[in-house]
């Protein structure tokens, strides 16, 4: 039996396969290459590449190899441009993830895990914030996973579909080797655009919004180590084998930095004065976005092993000096 990942050509997914590959899964990874790099597949896995809204391809895929369950990464996932073009954005993920589900329904697949996002709550009422709290998406893209996540749920009802969500909030940093790591274009995520100045490719970090009401006046997110996003999946995963219980997760230190306090800490681990210069706040960036993952602590059994902001800045460094153009290095 073997674990199909889509999207396992991405960051997060390529990361998830290396910590399936450690627990002795067998792993197939279907991704189209629109964002993700063939160079980030881990050796021994099945690779295939293609897109979702494909049927035939899936059904061959699902025929040949025998799949027990899936983990789903494959969306598009930027916000701003999902404003911007929401109807590729509906498309690509919604499209997508009704054909790889009726894919999964033909050949009797049951359990799918599913990369979902903090974007699912919109402006939070609270922080941090618990699963339980009101799903208000303020963009297509929260809307599209949102709407994945309640399609699994009507498919368990009618097909006996078994899933779990998992939202988690600012993923970063590497794998610990330095093997594959973070490699966007464009780079849209706080951690990387900094260390872009210490490489040499940009003067210095924009701060949009000094003014908030939080300690120094920067926006406040919880940073979590992609390889811990990496195990969640894999508990989450023997948590539908173990149990067969559908449920969703949120996925988080539990601890905020600023955008100030997480330039510092760059600073100290790159040795370099990395500029900033404030700009006006950006529409629809709340003051604080702080997860509660206490939940996924006690069901799950999972404990972020990264939790530390300069050791997961130091992984993320480690990655970009040994590839500072990415995947084209």
């Amino acid at each position: 039996m073997a674990i199909l990942v889509t999207g396992g050509a991405g960051y997060i997914g390529s990361h998830t396969v290396k910590e399936l590959l450690a627990q002795g899964e067998r792993v197939v990874v279907i991704d189209s290459l629109v964002t993700g790099h063939k160079e980030a597949v881990s050796d021994g896995v099945v690779f295939v590449q293609g897109d979702l809204r494909d049927a035939a391809l899936l059904d061959d895929l699902f025929a040949m190899h025998e799949i027990e369950a899936v983990i789903h990464f494959a969306a598009s996932s930027l916000v701003g441009v999902s404003v911007q073009q929401p109807l590729e954005y509906y498309d690509n993920n919604l499209i997508g993830a009704h054909v790889l589900v009726s894919a999964m329904v033909r050949h009797g697949v049951n359990k799918i895990v599913f990369s979902s996002t903090a974007a699912t709550y919109g402006e939070p009422k609270r922080v941090p914030i618990e699963e339980s709290d009101p799903t208000e998406p303020t963009s297509p893209y929260g809307e599209t996973k949102l709407a994945m996540e309640r399609m699994f749920r009507w498919c368990e009802q009618a097909y006996g579909l078994k899933s779990i969500s998992l939202r988690y909030f600012n993923a970063a940093g590497a794998y610990p080797d330095h093997s594959i790591g973070e490699d966007h274009k464009p780079e849209t995520h706080l951690i990387p655009l900094i260390l872009q100045v210490p490489l040499g490719q940009r003067q210095h970090i924009t701060i949009f919004g000094d003014d908030y009401p939080t300690e120094d006046g920067t926006c406040v997110r919880d940073y979590i180590h992609v390889m811990d996003l990496a195990n969640a999946h894999w508990l989450a995963l023997k948590r539908l084998r173990e149990t067969g219980e559908s449920g969703v997760y949120n996925l988080g230190n539990g601890t905020g930095f600023s955008v100030k306090q997480v330039i510092d800490v760059a600073r100290e681990v790159t040795g370099h004065p990395i500029p900033a210069v404030a700009a006006p706040r950006r529409a629809g960036d709340p003051a604080v976005l702080i997860a509660s993952s206490a939940k996924a602590q006690r069901e799950l059994d999972w404990q972020p092993k990264y939790a530390d902001l300069k050791t997961i800045i130091q992984t993320a460094w480690d990655w970009h000096v040994r590839k500072p153009q990415g995947f084209e290095s």
